[in-house]
């Protein structure tokens, strides 16, 4: 496997959900795309948790730092 990438933008729907992210390299993924990613550890700085309605969701490894959150990263479009 190649280096692991980072989320450094998101795209938000008209309610303000993320549902794409561009990496590190310029890759733009899909959700569940992504979910696909961090789970064979192509993506480093986020973790998927189990919400109650047992879906799955992508958020940010805590570290104290907002910047980095991911509805803190700038939008593209």
């Amino acid at each position: 496997m190649g280096q692991q990438e980072t989320f450094v933008a998101v795209q938000k729907n008209h309610e303000g959900d993320i549902i794409n992210f561009k990496t590190s390299s310029g890759r733009v993924l899909s959700y569940r795309k992504a979910l696909m990613e961090i789970e064979n550890g192509a993506i480093t700085g986020v973790n998927i948790f189990t919400g109650k309605d047992g879906e799955h969701y992508i958020r940010s490894n805590a570290d104290g730092v907002q910047a980095n959150n991911l509805d803190n990263l700038p939008t593209f479009f």
